[in-house]
Protein backbone atom coordinates (compact mmCIF):
# COMPACT_ATOMS: atom_id res chain seq x y z
CA UNK A 1 0.00 0.00 0.00
CA UNK A 2 3.03 2.67 1.38
CA UNK A 3 5.32 1.73 -2.09
CA UNK A 4 1.81 2.35 -4.44
CA UNK A 5 1.14 5.52 -2.92
CA UNK A 6 4.61 6.40 -2.96
CA UNK A 7 4.61 5.55 -6.20
CA UNK A 8 1.61 7.73 -7.27
CA UNK A 9 2.93 10.51 -5.05
CA UNK A 10 6.26 10.56 -7.24
CA UNK A 11 4.46 10.51 -10.53
CA UNK A 12 2.09 13.51 -9.52
CA UNK A 13 5.12 15.39 -8.69
CA UNK A 14 6.56 14.74 -11.91
CA UNK A 15 3.43 15.16 -14.16
CA UNK A 16 3.23 18.81 -12.08
CA UNK A 17 6.62 19.83 -12.68
CA UNK A 18 6.52 18.86 -16.66
CA UNK A 19 2.74 20.25 -17.30
CA UNK A 20 4.89 23.66 -15.22
CA UNK A 21 7.60 23.97 -18.19
CA UNK A 22 5.22 23.50 -20.79
CA UNK A 23 2.90 25.88 -19.79
CA UNK A 24 5.19 28.67 -18.88
CA UNK A 25 8.31 28.25 -21.47
CA UNK A 26 6.29 25.95 -24.55
CA UNK A 27 8.86 23.06 -24.08
CA UNK A 28 10.49 20.67 -22.46
CA UNK A 29 13.68 21.14 -20.12
CA UNK A 30 16.90 20.34 -21.46
CA UNK A 31 19.07 18.01 -19.17
CA UNK A 32 22.39 19.29 -20.70
CA UNK A 33 21.14 22.93 -20.40
CA UNK A 34 24.14 25.02 -17.68
CA UNK A 35 22.18 25.19 -15.22
CA UNK A 36 20.76 21.60 -14.91
CA UNK A 37 17.10 22.84 -14.75
CA UNK A 38 16.23 19.45 -13.41
CA UNK A 39 18.55 18.50 -11.50
CA UNK A 40 18.04 22.03 -9.62
CA UNK A 41 14.37 21.68 -9.68
CA UNK A 42 14.28 17.71 -7.69
CA UNK A 43 16.76 20.00 -5.33
CA UNK A 44 13.92 22.45 -4.39
CA UNK A 45 10.94 19.89 -4.56
CA UNK A 46 13.12 17.91 -1.86
CA UNK A 47 13.64 20.53 0.86
CA UNK A 48 10.19 21.69 0.37
CA UNK A 49 8.98 17.89 0.57
CA UNK A 50 11.06 17.67 4.26
CA UNK A 51 10.16 21.02 5.20
CA UNK A 52 6.21 19.36 4.79
CA UNK A 53 6.94 16.34 6.59
CA UNK A 54 8.15 18.09 9.29
CA UNK A 55 5.27 20.88 9.67
CA UNK A 56 2.85 17.57 9.23
CA UNK A 57 4.54 15.85 12.23
CA UNK A 58 4.26 18.78 14.64
CA UNK A 59 0.37 19.42 13.14
CA UNK A 60 -0.02 15.90 13.68
CA UNK A 61 1.30 15.89 17.31
CA UNK A 62 -1.26 19.25 17.93
CA UNK A 63 -4.31 17.40 16.47
CA UNK A 64 -3.52 13.80 18.07
CA UNK A 65 -6.61 12.44 20.24
CA UNK A 66 -9.19 14.60 19.01
CA UNK A 67 -11.69 12.62 18.37
CA UNK A 68 -15.26 12.26 19.14
CA UNK A 69 -16.64 15.36 21.52
CA UNK A 70 -12.81 17.49 20.72
CA UNK A 71 -12.96 16.80 17.08
CA UNK A 72 -14.31 20.26 15.81
CA UNK A 73 -10.63 21.68 18.14
CA UNK A 74 -9.17 20.49 14.22
CA UNK A 75 -10.50 23.41 12.62
CA UNK A 76 -8.60 25.96 14.60
CA UNK A 77 -5.65 24.37 13.69
CA UNK A 78 -6.38 24.39 10.42
CA UNK A 79 -7.16 27.86 10.41
CA UNK A 80 -4.07 28.45 12.35
CA UNK A 81 -1.96 26.49 9.33
CA UNK A 82 -3.53 28.01 6.07
CA UNK A 83 -3.42 31.54 7.55
CA UNK A 84 0.33 30.47 8.09
CA UNK A 85 0.44 29.49 4.57
CA UNK A 86 -1.12 33.35 3.31
CA UNK A 87 1.89 34.55 5.33
CA UNK A 88 4.48 32.80 4.05
CA UNK A 89 3.79 33.51 0.50
CA UNK A 90 3.55 37.33 1.92
CA UNK A 91 6.86 36.83 2.72
CA UNK A 92 7.98 35.41 -0.13
CA UNK A 93 6.36 38.82 -2.03
CA UNK A 94 8.32 40.90 0.34
CA UNK A 95 11.61 38.83 0.37
CA UNK A 96 11.43 39.31 -3.48
CA UNK A 97 11.43 42.90 -3.13
CA UNK A 98 13.86 43.31 -0.65
CA UNK A 99 16.26 41.34 -2.30
CA UNK A 100 15.41 43.24 -6.06
CA UNK A 101 15.64 46.81 -4.71
CA UNK A 102 19.56 45.20 -3.49
CA UNK A 103 20.13 44.78 -7.01
CA UNK A 104 19.85 48.04 -8.06
CA UNK A 105 22.67 49.29 -5.68
CA UNK A 106 24.73 46.70 -5.31
CA UNK A 107 26.61 43.93 -7.62
CA UNK A 108 24.50 41.06 -8.95
CA UNK A 109 27.39 39.01 -8.18
CA UNK A 110 27.53 39.98 -4.60
CA UNK A 111 23.74 39.74 -4.16
CA UNK A 112 24.08 36.32 -5.61
CA UNK A 113 26.88 35.37 -2.77
CA UNK A 114 25.20 36.75 0.10
CA UNK A 115 21.72 34.99 -0.93
CA UNK A 116 23.62 31.85 -1.38
CA UNK A 117 25.27 32.22 1.61
CA UNK A 118 21.83 32.31 3.52
CA UNK A 119 20.21 29.04 1.67
CA UNK A 120 23.62 27.27 3.54
CA UNK A 121 22.93 28.52 6.76
CA UNK A 122 19.27 27.39 6.35
CA UNK A 123 20.45 24.00 5.01
CA UNK A 124 23.20 23.48 7.53
CA UNK A 125 20.01 24.25 10.12
CA UNK A 126 17.65 21.61 8.24
CA UNK A 127 20.24 19.18 7.89
CA UNK A 128 21.64 19.59 11.64
CA UNK A 129 20.95 16.40 13.38
CA UNK A 130 21.86 17.42 16.74
CA UNK A 131 19.16 20.83 16.10
CA UNK A 132 16.69 17.72 14.91
CA UNK A 133 16.99 15.81 18.75
CA UNK A 134 16.09 19.14 20.36
CA UNK A 135 13.97 20.13 17.80
CA UNK A 136 11.46 16.96 18.01
CA UNK A 137 12.20 17.06 21.91
CA UNK A 138 11.55 20.88 22.08
CA UNK A 139 9.37 21.93 19.62
CA UNK A 140 6.81 19.53 19.47
CA UNK A 141 6.68 18.71 23.17
CA UNK A 142 6.24 22.43 23.61
CA UNK A 143 3.59 22.11 21.00
CA UNK A 144 1.31 19.52 22.78
CA UNK A 145 1.88 21.19 26.36
CA UNK A 146 0.84 24.66 25.31
CA UNK A 147 -2.74 22.44 23.85
CA UNK A 148 -2.67 20.25 26.62
CA UNK A 149 -2.90 23.36 29.02
CA UNK A 150 -5.50 25.05 26.57
CA UNK A 151 -7.60 22.20 26.50
CA UNK A 152 -7.56 22.15 30.26
CA UNK A 153 -7.80 25.45 31.59
CA UNK A 154 -8.75 27.84 28.64
CA UNK A 155 -12.59 29.48 28.28
CA UNK A 156 -13.68 28.46 24.68
CA UNK A 157 -11.91 32.20 23.30
CA UNK A 158 -8.79 31.24 24.74
CA UNK A 159 -8.94 27.42 23.06
CA UNK A 160 -9.56 28.63 19.45
CA UNK A 161 -7.42 31.34 19.70
CA UNK A 162 -4.49 29.36 21.03
CA UNK A 163 -5.23 26.60 19.15
CA UNK A 164 -5.27 28.51 15.68
CA UNK A 165 -1.98 29.84 16.62
CA UNK A 166 -0.31 26.67 17.48
CA UNK A 167 -1.39 25.70 13.74
CA UNK A 168 -0.10 29.19 12.67
CA UNK A 169 3.55 28.40 13.84
CA UNK A 170 3.89 24.95 12.95
CA UNK A 171 3.89 25.55 9.60
CA UNK A 172 5.14 28.72 8.98
CA UNK A 173 8.44 28.23 10.79
CA UNK A 174 9.04 25.80 7.84
CA UNK A 175 7.18 28.53 5.31
CA UNK A 176 10.14 31.08 6.16
CA UNK A 177 12.94 28.62 5.73
CA UNK A 178 11.56 27.96 2.65
CA UNK A 179 11.52 31.35 1.82
CA UNK A 180 15.11 32.31 2.90
CA UNK A 181 16.20 29.47 0.92
CA UNK A 182 14.89 29.42 -2.34
CA UNK A 183 15.98 33.41 -2.91
CA UNK A 184 19.62 32.17 -4.01
CA UNK A 185 17.96 29.87 -6.47
CA UNK A 186 15.06 32.49 -8.13
CA UNK A 187 18.25 34.86 -8.10
CA UNK A 188 20.20 32.25 -10.30
CA UNK A 189 17.54 30.46 -12.34
CA UNK A 190 14.70 32.66 -12.27
CA UNK A 191 10.62 32.19 -11.46
CA UNK A 192 9.98 29.36 -13.18
CA UNK A 193 12.27 26.47 -11.73
CA UNK A 194 11.45 27.29 -8.23
CA UNK A 195 8.01 27.23 -9.06
CA UNK A 196 8.37 23.61 -10.56
CA UNK A 197 10.39 22.56 -7.54
CA UNK A 198 8.11 24.26 -5.14
CA UNK A 199 5.04 22.77 -6.84
CA UNK A 200 6.25 18.86 -7.18
CA UNK A 201 7.86 19.29 -3.36
CA UNK A 202 4.03 20.85 -2.23
CA UNK A 203 2.19 18.06 -4.52
CA UNK A 204 4.43 15.00 -2.15
CA UNK A 205 3.37 17.28 0.70
CA UNK A 206 -0.42 17.28 0.13
CA UNK A 207 -0.03 13.29 -0.85
CA UNK A 208 1.34 12.39 2.83
CA UNK A 209 -0.81 15.16 4.29
CA UNK A 210 -3.93 13.61 3.39
CA UNK A 211 -3.14 10.23 4.27
CA UNK A 212 -1.98 11.38 8.03
CA UNK A 213 -5.08 13.55 8.39
CA UNK A 214 -8.03 12.38 6.22
CA UNK A 215 -6.89 8.54 5.31
CA UNK A 216 -5.97 8.51 9.63
CA UNK A 217 -3.31 6.20 7.96
CA UNK A 218 0.37 5.77 10.10
CA UNK A 219 3.56 6.14 7.55
CA UNK A 220 6.67 5.58 8.41
CA UNK A 221 7.82 9.32 9.27
CA UNK A 222 11.02 8.35 10.58
CA UNK A 223 12.11 6.49 7.37
CA UNK A 224 10.76 9.01 5.55
CA UNK A 225 12.85 11.72 7.11
CA UNK A 226 15.93 9.41 6.93
CA UNK A 227 15.66 8.86 3.11
CA UNK A 228 14.87 13.15 2.87
CA UNK A 229 17.72 13.94 5.02
CA UNK A 230 20.21 11.74 2.95
CA UNK A 231 18.72 13.33 -0.20
CA UNK A 232 19.40 17.00 1.52
CA UNK A 233 22.95 15.93 2.20
CA UNK A 234 23.55 15.92 -1.41
CA UNK A 235 21.46 19.05 -2.23
CA UNK A 236 23.73 20.61 0.41
CA UNK A 237 26.72 19.50 -1.24
CA UNK A 238 25.84 20.81 -4.36
CA UNK A 239 24.79 23.96 -3.42
CA UNK A 240 28.32 24.64 -1.05
CA UNK A 241 29.82 24.00 -4.02
CA UNK A 242 28.39 26.36 -6.04
CA UNK A 243 28.45 29.06 -3.69
CA UNK A 244 31.81 28.55 -3.38
CA UNK A 245 32.62 29.32 -6.99
CA UNK A 246 30.20 32.10 -6.77
CA UNK A 247 32.13 33.63 -3.75
CA UNK A 248 35.56 32.78 -6.00
CA UNK A 249 33.42 34.55 -9.08
CA UNK A 250 32.53 37.58 -6.63
CA UNK A 251 36.51 37.80 -5.57
CA UNK A 252 35.10 37.02 -1.66
CA UNK A 253 37.29 34.02 -2.06
CA UNK A 254 40.76 33.10 -4.00
CA UNK A 255 40.70 30.24 -6.56
CA UNK A 256 43.29 27.74 -6.53
CA UNK A 257 42.79 25.41 -9.60
CA UNK A 258 44.13 21.84 -8.84
CA UNK A 259 45.97 20.53 -11.55
CA UNK A 260 46.43 17.02 -10.54
CA UNK A 261 43.16 16.00 -10.88
CA UNK A 262 40.48 15.53 -13.72
CA UNK A 263 36.85 16.22 -12.78
CA UNK A 264 34.95 15.54 -15.93
CA UNK A 265 32.49 18.54 -16.66
CA UNK A 266 29.34 16.68 -15.74
CA UNK A 267 30.62 16.89 -12.31
CA UNK A 268 30.88 20.23 -11.91
CA UNK A 269 27.37 20.65 -14.04
CA UNK A 270 25.02 18.54 -11.77
CA UNK A 271 27.10 18.21 -8.61
CA UNK A 272 28.96 21.43 -8.17
CA UNK A 273 32.02 19.47 -8.14
CA UNK A 274 35.09 21.63 -9.42
CA UNK A 275 38.54 21.24 -9.66
CA UNK A 276 39.79 24.11 -6.75
CA UNK A 277 40.87 24.03 -3.40
CA UNK A 278 38.31 26.28 -2.05
CA UNK A 279 35.44 24.75 -3.26
CA UNK A 280 35.91 21.11 -2.67
CA UNK A 281 37.17 22.14 1.02
CA UNK A 282 34.35 23.69 1.42
CA UNK A 283 32.25 20.59 0.87
CA UNK A 284 34.44 18.33 2.76
CA UNK A 285 33.63 20.90 5.22
CA UNK A 286 29.70 20.74 4.81
CA UNK A 287 29.92 16.92 4.87
CA UNK A 288 32.02 17.27 8.22
CA UNK A 289 29.21 19.41 10.12
CA UNK A 290 26.32 17.26 8.91
CA UNK A 291 28.21 14.13 9.99
CA UNK A 292 29.63 15.37 13.17
CA UNK A 293 26.30 16.18 14.06
CA UNK A 294 24.86 13.46 13.68
CA UNK A 295 27.16 11.31 15.81
CA UNK A 296 26.66 14.30 18.45
CA UNK A 297 23.18 13.48 18.38
CA UNK A 298 23.73 9.35 18.73
CA UNK A 299 26.11 10.00 21.69
CA UNK A 300 23.59 12.53 23.51
CA UNK A 301 20.96 10.33 23.24
CA UNK A 302 23.20 7.28 24.52
CA UNK A 303 22.83 8.46 27.92
CA UNK A 304 19.26 8.62 27.76
CA UNK A 305 19.36 5.24 26.61
CA UNK A 306 21.39 3.95 29.50
CA UNK A 307 19.16 5.65 31.88
CA UNK A 308 15.82 4.37 30.22
CA UNK A 309 17.48 1.08 30.63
Amino acid sequence: MLRRVLLIAAAIAVVTVLVLQVLVTGGMPDPTGHEALGARVLDIAVLVFREGLECILVLAAVTANMRGATRAYQRPVAAGAALAFGASLVTWVGAVRIIDSLTDSLPALDIQAATGLLAIIVLLVVMNWFFHKVYWTGWISMHSRRKQSLLRDGSPVQIWWGLALLGFTSLYREGFEIVLFLQSYRLKLGGAPVLYGVCAGLSLTLVVGFLTFVAQRRLPYRRMLVLTGMMLGLVLLVMVGEQAQEMQLARWLPTTPIHDIAIPDWMGLWFAVFPTVETLTAQLLAAAVVIGSYFLARESAAPSRTRAS
